[in-house]
């Protein structure tokens, strides 16, 4: 096929882990800690990590909000890339997960950026439009449970400014959004997401094969 990207096979992956990302001590360590956890896998790739630290920086953003946190990786990566005076919210429902992203906030000194929100991400996202108003965020992030990823991007959309940027993360959910013997609910749900997005004339678009598939999307 035209323009396919080049197969990361194993060996290529530690190559471009070893000339590409640069990550902090801190980072590596909460990375290390949740891998002993059950839920593991939700924990996002360093080099995604180091990517969206790199747009927050590209956009100056001031004001992030992340729906999903899990032990605070994308957490600790956004707001250590916010521009002064920068301020996250992070919603999630688990305490215990995110007793650990405390932690390491704490601990990055990063404690006063970060407010933590927790109960259902619906709910959570109506009330921070209320109280900050629609188009009073510069970049948001999701990665929460995938049958209401649609529900998430519309209340985020109109949480974004103009220009401000969306990222969502598991879009190609380990290829099963493309076997056609896949039908549960989450892939059905993130399929459903992917063909809107590309038909939605409210953003302007990009799917990376990044880590588990990064959706860009730049509200116009």
């Amino acid at each position: 096929m035209t323009g396919k990207s080049i197969e990361l096979t194993d060996e290529l992956y530690r190559y471009l882990l070893r000339v590409s990302v640069r990550e902090a001590p801190l980072l590596q360590r909460l990375r290390e800690e949740t891998a002993s956890l059950p839920l593991a896998r939700m924990q996002i790739a360093p080099e995604q990590g180091q990517f969206m630290a790199l747009l927050a920086k590209l956009i100056a953003a001031r004001r992030i909000i992340e729906i999903g946190v899990f032990t605070g990786y994308s957490s600790l990566c956004l707001a250590q890339a916010m521009a002064a005076g920068g301020r996250l919210i992070a919603c999630d429902i688990n305490e215990e997960w995110t007793a650990v992203a405390r932690r390491y906030w704490r601990e990055a000194g990063l404690e006063d950026r970060i407010e933590l929100i927790l109960g259902a991400a619906a709910e959570t996202l109506e009330r921070v439009r209320r109280e900050h108003g629609e188009g009073s965020f510069d970049m948001a992030f999701i990665d929460a449970d995938k049958t209401n990823y649609d529900t998430y991007y519309e209340l985020t959309l109109q949480l974004l400014r103009r220009g401000g940027l969306l990222l969502i993360d598991n879009v190609l959910w380990s290829g099963r959004v493309a076997d056609p013997h896949a039908d549960d609910d989450d892939t059905r749900a993130l399929r459903a997401l992917n063909a809107k997005l590309h038909d939605d004339v409210r953003i302007d678009l990009s799917l990376l094969p990044l880590a588990d598939g990064l959706t860009l999307a730049i509200k116009r």
